[in-house]
Parts: C-alpha cells; structure tokens; sequence
C-alpha cells in the first residue's frame, strides 16, 4: 500500500489552529425577510446590499450562540429596513459573498419560505470555486431554544435588532502528509525516495448550490475528473516535500444512489512526476445531510512508498 495511514474527520468548526487563513471580506448581501401569514411563512422584504469592506471590524463573539468565542467579522453599520405600519414576526436569512452571485432564480420571484430554501447560486464559475470560502449564510435548521435562531417579533416594540452570524457555506478540506524517515533517501535507487510534488483537487461540485441548506445538494452523477491545483505548503526545504500540508474549500455533495456519501477525489504525484501519471484517491466520506453546519475534513496520510498508477477508494471514518 503506499500510504499505510489514512484519517479523516469531521468536525463542525471552520478553520486550523496551525495555520493563518486570509478571507476576503463580504461585498454583497442578499436578504429575506419573512412573516407569518396565518400558518404560512412567506417573504415580507427583500434586500441587495452592497457592503462596504471598510466597515468590517474584526474580534471576539461574545454571544449566546455555540460558537462564543470564536474570532470574526462583524459589519459595523446595520441593514435597516422600515416596519411601517406593519408590526409581524417571521425570520432573516441572508447570505454574504465577496463576488457577486448568480441564482437559480428572480430573487423577485422568492416569495415563500420553501422558495427561500430551494434557492441555489452558480458554482460553475471559476471565480465563483476560488472563493467559495468567503461565501456565507445563515443555515435554515439552527434552532436555538426551539426556534431558529434569525427570528424577530416586531409586536415587541417599534425597533427590533436581529443579529445574524453566519457561516460557510462550503467544507475545508485541511490535507497533511509525512514522508515515511526511511523513504526519505534512497541512494542506491533514487527512484524509490519519495517526495510529494503535485496535488489536485478532482471531481468538485459544479452545477448550482443551495444556499441555505448547504449539506443537501446532490448530483445525478460523479462528477467530471477536471479539477484545479492545490498549492502545496512545505515543512522543509522547497523540491523535498517530505512534509507538506494544503487545504481547499469546496461544496460537498452527495451521488444519487450513494446518498451518505461525499465523494472527495484526490490526484496525487511524487518525484516531479508528469501529467498523465499520479494516484487517484477517492475519499468516501459520510455526511449527515440533516446536520447543520458543513463538516470540516481533515486528512493525514503516511507515504511509505512511491506513489503508482492506480485508484483507490477510502471510506472515510
């Protein structure tokens, strides 16, 4: 086997003790507003933002949410919309980007809360894949106390403030890797020395995401191999790549018929090794769709020889 040492986890909580992430900040936000309608949730006000990247001021959560604690983002100036004469409850959803997003649909057209959560934006853009990190929303089942957790109740007085922390919207997929010590240096057969020197990421989602329900979408099929490089970070002296770490973000998804299944491939090369030779490694990881926020996918993989010419399939644990 040449990796005797696969793990995967996931964990709810976006980012990496051990590594500094740069995200670009928010310049559009689509907002929905809702109110009851007798036993019916349907959309109120509607709102494009565009937000201004000098008004992000960056510190701690203090609140009451699970992720106190937590270091963000937070928009200095409030989205203010007039109540009017109407006085209703119902619930926020948003969703932030730094790129402009295309819909599935009018926004116009949104009127009701099913539609509000059938929403989906285009992913097929490769500006869109490059930054799907900097994509956020307020997932549709966060409850909290029993209620989700973007609610309002205007009939409490003539100003009501609804804080909306928001999340990503795609996984991280944090890649470490060790060269075995004894594999390292092969001076009777240089060949057998290992060092990994490509990496990229293969069979990504590409059709049009949800935007609430980020652990819902699926696809009929797997995916084309096409993907994109993933930029290697080394431990030790650039051209050995004994030791290396690389992350991505992208959207997870399930295969129609493998519906616990995210299929995350892999296509790997050693020793400076040319295009058209490499290890294809498909990781089928599980994913709990009725979960609430994407998982975070962590990877640590032991070579212990060079990488052949072949596919392998690993079910994540």
């Amino acid at each position: 086997m040449p990796m005797s040492e696969y793990q995967a986890s996931r964990q709810r909580i976006i980012g990496d003790p051990g590594l500094t992430e740069h995200f670009a900040l928010p310049q559009y936000a689509y907002v929905f507003i809702t109110r009851m309608d007798g036993v019916n949730e349907v959309v109120w006000q509607r709102m494009e933002v565009d937000l201004d990247e000098n008004e992000w001021r960056f510190g701690r959560y203090g609140g009451s949410l699970s992720s106190s604690g937590d270091s963000i983002y937070e928009y200095n100036q409030p989205i203010q919309i007039l109540l009017q004469n109407d006085r209703p409850q119902g619930n926020v959803y948003a969703i932030c980007s730094n790129v402009a997003l295309t819909f599935s649909q009018n926004l116009e057209d949104v009127t009701t809360k099913a539609a509000i959560l059938n929403l989906k934006f285009d992913t097929s853009d490769e500006d869109i894949q490059q930054n799907l990190q900097n994509i956020y929303a307020t997932p549709y089942n966060y409850n909290i106390g029993g209620g989700y957790y973007c609610s309002y109740d205007c009939t409490l007085g003539k100003v009501i403030r609804v804080n909306m922390l928001m999340y990503h919207i795609a996984s991280k997929v944090d890649l470490n890797w060790t060269v075995a010590e004894d594999k390292r240096i092969n001076t009777v057969d240089p060949s057998q020395a290992v060092r990994l020197t490509y990496m990229q990421a293969r069979r990504l989602f590409n059709g049009y995401a949800y935007c609430f329900m980020p652990l819902r979408n699926t696809m009929a099929e797997l995916p084309s191999s096409g993907g994109y490089d993933i930029s290697i970070i080394s431990n030790g002296d650039e051209g050995l790549w004994w030791e290396g770490r690389s992350y991505f973000y992208t959207i997870p998804y399930t295969v129609v018929n493998h519906a616990d299944y995210f299929p995350l491939q892999l296509l790997m090369r050693t020793n400076g090794s040319t295009e058209g030779s490499g290890y294809e490694l498909t990781i089928n990881q599980p994913i709990d769709t009725t979960a609430v926020f994407v998982p975070w996918l962590r990877g640590n993989f032991i070579f212990n020889n060079p990488l052949e010419n072949k596919r392998e399939t690993k079910t994540g644990s």
